[in-house]
């Protein structure tokens, strides 16, 4: 899609996330080397939305609790949960809000991550 046309539709948002620059990750708090992030529709105030997280080879995540819902799917590499789950390409997570974990990969990763609030 050129350029010319990519805001002509009123409410949309286009992001280029092949070419779009990735930020330092530090949704757990300090930022985590090796973990680079692209806010899609996260806002950082709420901490809510959805967000694409690339992980290089032999990087975890922080031990953390999810005050929301958290879900994510695996696009590329794979992720090795905390209780030594494999997930690969395709594979779909959702922890409820109060869960516990952290993530791992040894072969580097790309998930789209989503942060709600579920509507009771």
């Amino acid at each position: 899609m050129s350029k010319t046309h990519e805001n002509v539709t009123p409410g949309r948002r286009i992001i280029h996330t092949r070419t779009a620059p990735m930020g330092p990750y530090d949704y757990e708090g300090p930022v985590q080397p090796d973990m680079w992030s692209i806010d899609l529709s996260y806002d950082r105030t709420t901490r809510q939305g959805s967000y694409l997280l690339r992980m290089a080879p032999g990087t975890a995540t922080i031990p953390h609790e999810h005050p929301f819902c958290e879900e994510y799917i695996i696009l590329e590499g794979e992720v090795i949960e905390s209780d030594g789950t494999v997930l690969k390409p395709g594979d779909y997570v959702i922890y409820e809000p109060g869960s516990h974990h952290n993530s791992r990969t040894e072969t580097g990763c790309l998930v789209l991550g989503i942060d709600w609030t579920r509507r009771e």
